[in-house]
């Protein structure tokens, strides 16, 4: 070894610094690629075995050929072979930078390992925190927001307020604008949570926020994996958190208005999209299988959520995305835009706000003032009004349903688009994107493994075909307004017979049931082909029923009803000689699955006692306190004709 340097010492200086620098920078390159080009697991493997193998022996043989000519003094060879290893260790730099810049970004898709929790005691802004106020707080002692952090802050400020315990937040919130309570207990993120909520529309200004206390425990959402590959069928379910900010932050929750069940076939590569309306009165799994509204399922977590679509379709979920909607805007802008067939509306007006004939929304603040315009019909979306268009929905007769259709819209044109990236800087902005405003449980790994699936859909472009044929779904649902105790609730509940259409087609495309064979086939060439909607037109099973007004019903007619539900019923009579219902002890508008008993009165309203002791009628004391209210309006007028 000592001779070779010695030799090597008295070669050309130039000619050897060359050398020097190739040999480190090629090793150190070489070894990144290695890392990095390993990573890709299961992608084109006999390619990066191949690249390796090259690379490898172009080092071995330029290492030593060019020993050989240093110490010979030989250097045509050695500079020709130099220039294709600087040029070997260029492409590997940017390889390898393009690498690193992809895996950054991947690992931000990943849901964290610890994230700040942060737990507030809020209070209408009108009430003060005084030592008798009555402060809400969940029962549920797994709730980091709404119990863990809510009993430090208790002891932090040394609180002696009596506190009330709720099951659940909305009865809570209910609660709180009812001044039954002062104060509760809440995530910081409870406007994105509940603001969607009618009740709630303007609760961003109707609170303020008394203490606030954050910690970083490991994240609960963490512990939601799966091992399913992605070169077999699988399920996503897509979150959308309608966020006013830019970016995902470490524990992002969400409104839960935005719930779409994807299934994906790598095989056939065909998918599905089940879109959820955000009031579909369903059993949240999290709350006993109580009933509620979709929607609120978010205000529990992601596993919430997750548990209660799966009760709903009765298909396991492998993988989750949280989409924060506000960063569409950047992504369809990366992307130069997407092409969407726009919807015509239904309506002039959007709340309120004239649209001139064409489709409106808020711009991405929630500003009116800068409303977002676009006419309708197919045509291209820059990113405001990409994400204004999955937005609107007061502008149509179905509402939040037109709103999922074109959620899915707006997701199906960037997916189509992003395939047909061709240039690094465009893939850049495109991740950039992407990664600040997406969470899921999906590994790097597991993400990297749907190259295959991205493979196949962009050959099926460049051949002029579908990249995926989407199956689209449509749930009938119909009107339900429930009585939640204080107010009524605009919920929607579905007809089983459509949802069953839906979840039977899923599971075809997962192949966990053999897909039905269509026997027969009908054709006119006078008919326009209309491609297939699962679920769509189909009202047929029992749906949730509410408990009707029976005040003015006969006694016989509260029995056969009771019969029909089997629902026990009683009669408390005020008159013996009357068959009326004058009143009943549930509420109109509750949900007839929680009702076990009903008491009906019959005959005229009960009698009240006045303080001599005297009984009359309710008619008697009406009649009395007519005549009392004549008799000072006269009075009234007789004073105000001696004056004049």
């Amino acid at each position: 070894m000592k001779v070779l340097f010695k030799k090597l010492k008295k070669s050309n200086k130039v000619a050897l610094s060359f050398f020097v620098v190739a040999f480190l920078a090629y090793i150190v390159l070489y070894g990144f690629l290695i890392k990095n080009l390993l990573t890709l697991k299961g992608i084109e493997t006999a390619i990066r075995i191949a690249v390796l193998i090259f690379l490898g022996l172009w080092f071995i043989v330029y290492t030593l050929v060019s020993l050989v000519k240093l110490i010979v003094k030989k250097y045509k060879l050695f500079i020709v072979l130099t220039i294709f290893t600087y040029i070997f260790i260029g492409v590997m730099g940017v390889a390898n930078y393009v690498f690193e810049f992809a895996y950054d970004k991947l690992d931000r898709f990943s849901e964290k390992d610890m994230v700040v929790y942060t737990s507030l005691l809020i209070s209408l802004k009108d009430t003060e925190l005084k030592e008798d106020s009555v402060i809400g707080m969940i029962s549920d002692k797994d709730d980091i927001e709404g119990n863990i952090l809510a009993k430090k802050i208790i002891k932090e400020h040394k609180l002696k307020n009596e506190i009330k315990e709720f099951d659940d937040y909305y009865p809570m919130l209910d609660a709180l604008y009812n001044k039954e309570i002062d104060a509760i207990f809440v995530s910081d993120n409870y406007i994105t949570i509940f603001g969607s909520e009618e009740a709630y529309n303007n609760i961003a200004t109707d609170t303020k926020t008394i203490y606030k206390l954050s910690e970083k425990r490991k994240n609960k959402d963490k512990s939601i994996t799966s091992n399913k590959k992605l070169d077999e069928p699988f399920t996503v379910l897509i979150m959308g958190v309608d966020s006013e900010a830019n970016g995902l932050n470490a524990n992002a929750a969400f409104n839960g208005d935005t719930l779409i069940m994807a299934t994906i076939n790598p095989k056939t590569l065909t998918a599905s999209m089940f879109s959820v309306p955000r009031d579909t009165y369903v059993q949240i799994a999290c709350r006993n299988n109580a009933y509620a509204k979709i929607n609120s399922s978010a205000a529990y977590g992601t596993s919430c959520v997750i548990d209660t679509m799966q009760n709903l379709t009765g298909i396991k979920i492998d993988y989750y995305v949280k989409i924060n909607f506000k960063g569409v805007v950047d992504l369809v802008e990366a992307l130069n835009g997407i092409t969407v067939d726009v919807q015509k509306p239904d309506f002039q007006y959007n709340h309120g706000f004239n649209c001139e004939g064409k489709v409106c929304e808020q711009d991405s603040n929630r500003n009116w003032s800068h409303a977002i315009f676009m006419d309708y019909g197919k045509q291209n979306l820059n990113g405001e009004q990409a994400l204004a268009y999955s937005r609107c929905r007061g502008l149509y007769v179905e509402s939040d349903i037109a709103r999922n259709r074109h959620q899915q819209d707006v997701i199906t044109a960037i997916a189509n688009k992003v395939l047909k990236i061709r240039s690094f800087s465009q893939f850049e902005d495109v991740l950039d994107a992407v990664s600040n405003n997406v969470a899921t449980n999906m590994s790097r790994e597991q993400i990297l493994s749907s190259y295959d699936i991205l493979k196949n859909m962009l050959e099926n472009s460049l051949n002029g075909e579908e990249m995926i044929h989407i199956k689209k779904t449509y749930l009938e649902v119909t009107s339900l307004p429930v009585n939640v105790g204080s107010r009524i609730t605009s919920a929607l509940t579905y007809y089983p017979g459509s949802l069953e259409e839906i979840s039977s087609m899923m599971k075809e495309n997962l192949e966990l049931i053999e897909t039905r064979v269509v026997k027969s086939f009908k054709y006119n060439a006078n008919d326009d082909y209309e491609t297939k909607v699962y679920g769509k037109g189909i009202r047929t099973g029992s749906i949730l029923e509410l408990m009707p007004n029976l005040i003015g019903s006969s006694v016989a007619d509260a029995q056969a009803w009771g019969s029909k539900y089997n629902i026990a019923v009683d009669f408390k009579y005020n008159d013996q000689n009357s068959t009326i219902i004058s009143d009943q002890d549930v509420q109109i508008g509750t949900l007839l699955l929680s009702v076990r008993s009903v008491t009906f009165t019959v005959g005229s309203a009960p009698k009240v006692v006045t303080d001599d002791t005297e009984e009359t009628t309710n008619t008697e004391t009406e009649e009395e306190t007519e005549a009392e209210a004549e008799t000072e309006a006269e009075t009234e007028e007789e004073t105000e004709n001696t004056e004049e």
